[in-house]
């Protein structure tokens, strides 16, 4: 008997997604009062999808997964899916203790979510064993394809991640570490459809780096205020265009990362920040993270300016 992986066909969707364009990771849209505001979200994910990313990520860590209540999350969820309408796959975050994971992943299921990337868990250092239990214990309670997301305190050994490939519904892993040999070790122990992608803060600094050892996909938080940029960056990469991929680091992306380090928590309320100056109704962040300096603003909003001009677009 053939046994089926029960995430083929969104392995399949995602794999398409990733060599089409970047995957888009959404800001969630807050009042100024800090509650949820759906109607902005839900015009920040159409503009996000007129983009043309690869896939959608919503209620992650550009999301701000980590403030949001779990009625919150269903509707940033199920707005997330409605707005998509199948053009492209959704990925809900999840995180926290396997328990408290399990309870978000049951939530994007009801909410329709092709799939579930797990985040970091919380506070404590773990060994291996603890490490793959914890997707373990989510994947025996959720049908959803999992995808495991390595950075901070999580770093996955070549005999975990084959443990974890294993597992019929864990089917990729995002990296944050930027650890090459490390992953180049885990991509050549996988299986050949297991999807890897770049999740390094600005993944684009380290695109062709990534994408040397057999991982060119990644992430884009530049996707959530700046879609020209990304998208040309983007095609830059896929079509070896040094010049303009040298242009687009040295004269936006290298200057957005120093400003970005200047801060904790920058990497996404500068996000956020920029996709106001765009027009989008995302509102600010949400405690702890705190949104830019008067300064810092006026910086971010010369690098746009600059960025756009760089690609043709206006701000």
């Amino acid at each position: 008997m053939v046994t089926v992986n029960p995430g083929h066909d969104t392995v399949r969707r995602l794999r398409d997604g990733m060599a089409r364009g970047v995957l888009s990771f959404p800001l969630t849209s807050f009042h100024d009062d800090g509650s949820l505001d759906p109607d902005g979200f839900r015009s920040h994910v159409a503009d996000r999808l007129a983009a043309d990313p690869g896939a959608l990520f919503p209620a992650c860590g550009t999301g701000e997964f980590f403030s949001l209540d779990e009625d919150e999350y269903r509707q940033v969820v199920t707005i997330a899916v409605e707005e998509a309408a199948g053009r492209v796959p959704v990925v809900a975050g999840t995180g926290y203790g396997w328990a408290q994971a399990v309870r978000f992943a049951r939530i994007a299921e009801e909410a329709g979510a092709d799939a579930l990337l797990v985040l970091p868990h919380y506070l404590v250092a773990a060994p291996q064993d603890g490490l793959v239990a914890q997707l373990e214990q989510i994947a025996a309670r959720t049908p959803l394809p999992l995808i495991a997301y390595q950075r901070g305190q999580v770093a996955f050994t070549v005999a975990s991640l084959r443990r974890l490939a294993a597992l019929p519904t864990v089917v990729g892993l995002k990296d944050g570490h930027s650890d090459l040999d490390r992953l180049q070790r885990l991509t050549l122990a996988a299986p050949d459809d297991f999807l890897f992608f770049n999740g390094a803060a600005t993944a684009e600094i380290q695109a062709r780096a990534y994408a040397a050892v057999g991982v060119p996909a990644y992430s884009s938080a530049v996707h959530a205020f700046a879609p020209e940029i990304a998208n040309a960056f983007f095609a830059a990469v896929r079509d070896r265009d040094d010049k303009t991929t040298d242009r687009l680091l040295r004269d936006f992306y290298v200057p957005l990362v120093e400003l970005r380090d200047r801060v904790p928590g920058y990497a996404v309320s500068l996000v956020k920040a920029a996709a106001r100056l765009r027009g989008s109704r995302v509102g600010p962040v949400r405690a702890p993270l705190t949104d830019p300096s008067p300064a810092d603003l006026d910086a971010l909003r010369a690098l746009l300016t600059a960025g756009l001009d760089l690609v043709g677009a206006a701000l």
